[in-house]
């Protein structure tokens, strides 16, 4: 699909944007995931994304790419919020519960290349969770800045671009952030 979009680009070009997207796309599935919580959905925003600044940006300079390609993520998040403010006050009247069993997954299971052992990858586990259900309970604003500053490294006027809000608001989200990060989890981190 977005190879289509591609049309009228040169070999450099296209070889340019496909290392971007594909140096993007991790990090910003991760962003997506925390955000909502669900692997499906957080796949949907990312490619809705990244189609979205193929098709309409691709001919910008490649140093606009990150910047626009962040504004346009998380522009699908908070629609996604608004969404599903609305979807939930009725799916939760019908939902069943929960099932307690799920299916084992072979690539869980199997031995760490790294020779760690079992206690101390479900540590690691443990503190990455409980990591990201601080992060999913921060309010949208303080989250976005968070992401977008520690895990994607940006700096504060290429997130207050990509979030459409001043540098100022972007530093008080981010400070907010963090003072309520290191309470939630002061028993994880020294």
């Amino acid at each position: 699909m977005i190879s289509h979009c591609k049309r009228g680009f040169t070999l450099e070009q296209q070889q340019a944007l496909d290392n971007f997207l594909s140096g993007v796309e991790r990090r910003a599935f991760r962003m997506a995931h925390v955000a909502t919580g669900n692997h499906d959905d957080a796949l949907e925003l990312v490619q809705d994304a990244m189609f979205k600044l193929v098709k309409q940006y691709r001919h910008r300079p490649e140093t606009e790419w990150g910047p626009l390609f962040q504004r346009i993520l998380q522009s699908r998040i908070q629609d996604w919020y608004r969404r599903s403010k609305v979807r939930h006050r009725w799916i939760d009247w019908f939902r069943p519960p929960a099932s307690d069993e799920q299916a084992e997954d072979p690539i869980q299971t199997a031995p760490d290349p790294r020779g760690r052992t079992q206690t101390s990858i479900l540590q690691g586990e443990e503190t990455l969770q409980q990591l990201e259900s601080a992060i999913r309970q921060l309010p949208l604003r303080q989250q976005q800045a968070f992401l977008l500053r520690s895990w994607e490294g940006l700096p504060v006027a290429d997130t207050a671009h990509a979030m459409g809000c001043s540098e100022g608001s972007v530093k008080t989200h981010y400070s907010r952030a963090i003072a309520t990060l290191r309470e939630r989890l002061e028993g994880y981190w020294p």
